[in-house]
């Protein structure tokens, strides 16, 4: 995943933390995640597993269609 990617990824995840009124530590913990984990996708620096995102996304109450869905454009991966 590119950086650029992955910082709006990682902004989109905290945004919507933040609008669910969860610390990256109690919602680390309702995804069964590690908290410095989900801090380093929230910064954009760490690439996040499907399964990790469908866990937090599930904490949070959310489709991943809803998550995508401000992404407008589809981006290919550079290798």
């Amino acid at each position: 995943m590119r950086s650029d990617l992955r910082a709006e990824v990682g902004a989109r995840l905290r945004t919507m933390r933040k609008a669910a009124a969860f610390s990256q530590e109690g919602l680390a913990e309702r995804a069964g995640l590690h908290r410095n984990y989900v801090g380093l996708v929230e910064r954009g620096e760490q690439d996040i597993a499907l399964k990790s995102l469908v866990a937090i996304l599930n904490a949070l109450n959310c489709s991943l269609a809803d998550f995508f869905a401000p992404f407008t454009t589809v981006r290919s991966a550079k290798r």
